[in-house]
């Protein structure tokens, strides 16, 4: 089908606040897992962005090879699983570690494709501009497993409507921007919805040149662990960490090697979302 699979996605720059410009077109930034799929009427190929091939993992994708007709294609989205309607990375995380993927696992949890992006069709499109690709790319109709990402022209609405839904963030995009395949750069914008909370310290690791700051919080009297982030030995938050009073693990549910604290030390704390065992995704001290 191809000669090789070494393409990798363009990626995108961070930036703290949403905005509004003519030169943008705006997305909603899935929680997934970010692929290429290499697609013809007979083959096709999941690579995910650091090269692994991710083919026999989601075996309903193969549908999209009824789509492209004689063509070949390059597709770049991103994988989601979906819980009460919007995406669920737990749920993407437990179908993803499955090896035998029964008829029954793909009916209790689904996988779809969000795209995104036309890459190649039959030629290399990467020195198109960004909306002559979507050209091309809105001839392809949306199936079950195939979702094809809506644009919109409001940064902030979008920002805003993502928030109230829990979503993990949006995406902003210059209308002209060509595609660099493997590189970050300032035409493709990320803008993440984070949120805050403060946990207490309930104990901490350390390794190296660095502290592991185990976080907590109560629930009905139980101190339950929510995650732990890192902090450097120079950090000032460590000398009040180290002068705290050291007691036996009040963890309900942390068991490992740790030396533990009397949780008094609050501290307020930016993540993205909550697991649904109550975990913090990419924690970190605000």
């Amino acid at each position: 089908m191809f000669n090789n699979y070494n393409l990798r996605p363009m990626l995108l720059k961070e930036v703290p606040k949403p905005f509004n410009s003519s030169k943008y077109l705006y997305e909603i930034k899935y929680d997934g897992y970010r692929v290429l799929i290499y697609a013809n009427k007979k083959n096709i190929k999941i690579i995910s962005r650091n090269g692994k091939d991710l083919t026999n993992l989601y075996p309903e994708l193969q549908n999209i090879k009824k789509i492209v007709g004689d063509k070949n294609v390059i597709f770049d989205g991103e994988i989601i699983a979906v819980s009460n309607g919007v995406p669920d990375f737990h749920n993407l995380q437990v179908r993803s570690k499955l090896k035998n993927i029964t008829p029954d696992i793909i009916l209790d949890i689904p996988i779809y494709f969000i795209c995104f992006d036309l890459i190649y069709e039959n030629k290399d499109l990467t020195n198109l501009p960004l909306i002559k690709r979507q050209e091309l790319l809105a001839k392809y109709l949306d199936t079950t497993e195939f979702i094809k990402s809506e644009c919109f022209p409001d940064g902030i609405k979008l920002f805003h409507k993502i928030q109230k839904l829990g979503l993990e963030g949006i995406v902003a995009k210059e209308k002209d921007s060509l595609y660099y395949p493997g590189k970050r750069v300032s035409s493709w914008l990320k803008i993440k919805n984070i949120k805050d909370n403060p946990y207490y310290i309930g104990g901490y690791i350390f390794n190296k040149e660095k502290y592991s700051l185990l976080l907590g919080e109560y629930h009905h009297n139980d101190f339950y662990y929510v995650g732990k982030v890192s902090i450097t030995k120079n950090n000032p938050l460590i000398k009040k960490v180290l002068k705290a009073k050291e007691v036996s693990n009040k963890f309900f549910n942390y068991s490992k090697p740790a030396t533990f604290i009397e949780p008094k030390i609050k501290v307020l704390v930016t993540y993205l979302e909550k697991t649904k065992d109550g975990k913090l995704r990419h924690p970190s001290l605000k």
